[in-house]
């Protein structure tokens, strides 16, 4: 399995979203994204239950697996999610991610995803209390929060996403001053180059983005023009 720790980006981690990509080339796609600069790839899982939307399983992550040398941070929108945790470890995942009303034991499910092997995280719809990071901030490696509603790419970004992301931010600033361990604090949804930056500031390190990376191609099929825009607006941040 790789790594969970990719080469650090200058600034912010950049976590291209493959449902925005081109699946009947999802191989040159990740490829391509990791040569521009990409830290993770971000693997949305949906059901068509907990979502009204159903995309790829355990099987397409093992078909990338071997194309990318950086993380695979999967995000679980499935109810139940116990089942699958296994699949998508064995599959190559390095992070998985779920949200905490699909699961019945928020605490066995983030157990079943350290015990195997790989990052465990939360993820918060824009409705959803951050009242679970209350009792499980030891057992998180990454906090996902959703700025847009979850089942769809290309959706705009919910702005009061932003002071909610503050609060996460100061939360993990708290735990970390405790002694405890390192939390990611991750963006999905409507990130885009004109609003990286104040994502940024108001405390996200690790951005998701789908159809502002996919929806960008250089004309010699590459995305490195996107990548350093990106990272132009995360230096002013």
């Amino acid at each position: 399995m790789t790594a969970l720790q990719p080469a650090q980006p200058r600034v912010g981690r950049i976590a291209p979203s493959i449902l925005s990509a081109d699946f009947a080339r999802l191989g040159e796609e990740v490829r391509a994204v990791e040569a521009a600069g990409a830290d993770l790839i971000h693997f949305d899982v949906m059901d068509n239950h907990y979502v009204p939307n159903l995309t790829i399983g355990p099987l397409v992550c093992e078909a990338i697996r071997p194309h990318v040398k950086i993380p695979i941070d999967v995000h679980l929108m499935v109810k139940p999610v116990d089942r699958i945790i296994p699949d998508f470890a064995k599959a190559g995942a390095n992070i998985i991610t779920f949200h905490p009303e699909a699961s019945e034991h928020v605490d066995r499910s983030l157990a079943m995803i350290r015990e195997a092997g790989c990052k465990a995280g939360l993820v918060f719809n824009p409705a959803t209390p951050l009242s679970h990071l209350d009792h499980v901030m030891d057992k998180l490696d990454i906090i996902l929060l959703m700025s847009v509603n979850p089942g769809f790419g290309g959706q705009k970004f919910i702005a009061s996403t932003l002071p909610k992301l503050r609060e996460v931010r100061r939360r993990i600033d708290a735990w970390r001053s405790q002694g405890g361990q390192e939390i990611w604090l991750e963006v999905d949804g409507g990130v885009k180059v004109d609003n990286i930056a104040d994502v940024a500031a108001a405390g996200a390190d690790t951005f998701v983005a789908g159809s502002a990376v996919f929806g960008a191609r250089d004309p010699d099929g590459g995305y490195r023009s996107v990548f350093g825009r990106f990272r132009e607006a995360l230096a002013r941040a």
